[in-house]
């Protein structure tokens, strides 16, 4: 909330007793559930329709205004959230869910076993063209059908009653619930969906939070949903300023409550005598940050150039003269924090003369007669992300050739990279649900839609097939380990960091926590000021 400063003691009674509901003039008072405005920094949604969202700005904001069967809890595993418990055939194929009888959109029409049906069926249209429905979908029986546009319903979706889905998967599918919990899965109401081309700018969700605003390029408002079937929201309003100028600058100044940190800022958020460090907060993240290759295309479809580059980047110093050690050098594409990941993994070294041996015996003989080389990136402004930058230095000098880098819109980006590309892409990925499938399967499998490099192996795939299919856990992860080694050999891409989460929360935010997979919970947010008053 905005501080308010230079008033007259009869101002601040005045905005206490209004803004805070306190009815006595004396003792001490606080501001919680349902009576507080969280000021918070942001962009606007490129979307607003969870069948289309594949990016975390428009997620964002849609896991507030909609939800689906289940959630993640504090563990990322799967809970219930609109389903209240569900039943797994023996042979893993069949998911029987009962759904809660008191689950209503915002506009307090009802959702059933039905709402799903439709909504799953919409979203696998290929008239939607959604980039996200062979991912986080494609496990139901008839789900690639639809999506390839040869049948017109999920063959394996049935409403037995209101309250009761019954789904039939193709394959068993260890992370199927998990999956269930991206927007992709979310309920969205028909007749809200029906009423026109852009019908997100008023979406009627099931979520803890309502649109109550949204004037593009300015401030977007969402309320408090009084009719959510879950925990209701603490909070009477999320006011997110888009793009309303440098994020530190409007914590500072009090015109947001949270701020996520800078590198810029490192030293001053970080030191224990400042006034930032007690508001500081570090929370880790399941991502990737990597350099991927066009396998398609020369000089990256040669496993020997690949291996080359992938050798003249050394990472460890790059991370600790840039980064701060904020973010964390990785050799292999697992993060540290996710399950399976393997410290034994043999990942590629740092060795500039076998890189140079590479090449030398490779079919170009020479870095010389490589063809050019450029490199996507989201940006604009001919700004370009330091490590980039210092990467692209350090490949220019050893093996003294030009790079280009090429930037496409930050909006677009995930949307179009994959027709966009250009020889390498330089992006980043945040797990969904925190299973390997999530990284390796999905970046990485024949044909997969977010296999943006066009990266094939057989074996690579029947180990992914049967990692995903194995409903022991231990013996799924030891698949993922093998499938991973082999990505690593075949440099698949060129991993280089993971992330931490590291922001400033005013002291008087209480319940802020962002998750490993970059979500927070806001209806569990709540603003808490103490005040002292005296007759």
């Amino acid at each position: 909330m905005k501080k308010l400063i230079n008033i007259t003691l009869m101002l601040v009674c005045l905005f206490v007793l209004v803004n805070f509901g306190l009815l006595s003039a004396c003792g001490r008072h606080s501001d919680v559930g349902g009576s507080g405005t969280l000021n918070l920094y942001g962009q606007d949604p490129l979307t607003l329709d969870p069948a289309l969202a594949g990016d975390s700005t428009s997620n964002e904001y849609i896991m507030q205004i909609f939800s689906g069967l289940v959630r993640l809890d504090d563990s990322l595993e799967p809970v219930p959230d609109i389903a209240s418990n569900w039943h797994v055939s023996s042979d893993g194929l069949t998911y029987t869910f009962q759904l809660r009888q008191n689950v209503t959109f915002h506009d307090g029409s009802k959702v059933t076993a039905s709402t799903f049906k439709y909504a799953w069926e919409r979203t696998c249209s290929p008239l939607i063209g959604s980039q996200t429905a062979a991912t986080y979908l494609g496990d139901i029986k008839g789900a690639t059908d639809m999506i390839a546009g040869s049948a017109s319903s999920l063959s394996g979706v049935r409403a037995v009653n209101d309250y009761t889905l019954e789904v039939k998967l193709s394959a068993p599918s260890a992370a199927f619930l998990a999956k269930l919990s991206y927007p992709t899965a979310f309920a969205v109401d028909k007749p809200n969906v029906t009423s026109g081309t852009v019908w997100w700018n008023n979406p009627n969700g099931t979520g803890p939070f309502r649109l109550a605003s949204w004037a593009k390029g300015k401030q977007l408002v969402l309320e408090r949903n009084s009719l959510y079937y879950g925990n209701k929201a603490k909070l009477n309003k999320v006011v997110y300023k888009l793009l309303a100028g440098i994020p530190m600058n409007l914590y500072e100044s009090g015109e947001i409550d949270v701020a996520a940190v800078a590198l810029s800022y490192y030293d001053r958020v970080t030191d224990p005598s400042g006034s930032f460090y007690a508001q500081l907060a570090i929370t880790p993240s399941l991502s990737l940050y990597y350099l991927g290759f066009n396998m398609n295309e020369a000089p990256f479809d040669d496993l020997a150039i690949r291996l080359a580059f992938s050798m003249t980047v050394d990472k460890d110093k790059i991370a600790n003269l840039m980064f701060r050690d904020v973010m964390v050098p990785v050799g292999g594409i697992l993060p540290p924090s996710m399950p399976g990941y393997n410290a034994s993994l043999e990942t590629v070294p740092y060795d500039v003369a076998k890189a140079k041996a590479l090449i030398a015996q490779s079919k170009y003989g020479s870095a010389a007669n490589l063809p050019k080389i450029v490199i996507t990136v989201s940006g604009y402004g001919g700004s370009i992300p330091s490590d980039l930058e210092a990467i692209v230095y350090d490949w220019e000098k050893v093996f003294g050739i030009d790079i280009e880098v090429r930037q496409l819109n930050p909006q677009l980006f995930s949307y179009g990279l994959k027709q966009e590309k250009d020889n390498m892409y330089y992006w980043g990925w945040i797990a969904d649900y925190a299973n390997p499938q999530n990284f390796l399967e999905v970046l990485f499998s024949s044909g997969a839609p977010y296999n943006v490099g066009g990266y094939s192996n057989a074996q690579v795939d029947m180990l992914l097939a049967q990692a995903t299919a194995e409903t022991d856990i231990n013996a799924s992860l030891k698949l993922y380990q093998q499938a991973e080694q082999l990505l690593v050999n075949d440099a698949a891409c060129m991993p280089l960091w993971t992330s931490q989460n590291m922001y400033l929360v005013q002291s008087y935010v209480k319940g802020y926590h962002v998750n490993a997979l970059g979500i927070v919970a806001l209806n569990e947010v709540y603003i808490q000021r103490s005040i002292a008053l005296h007759s």
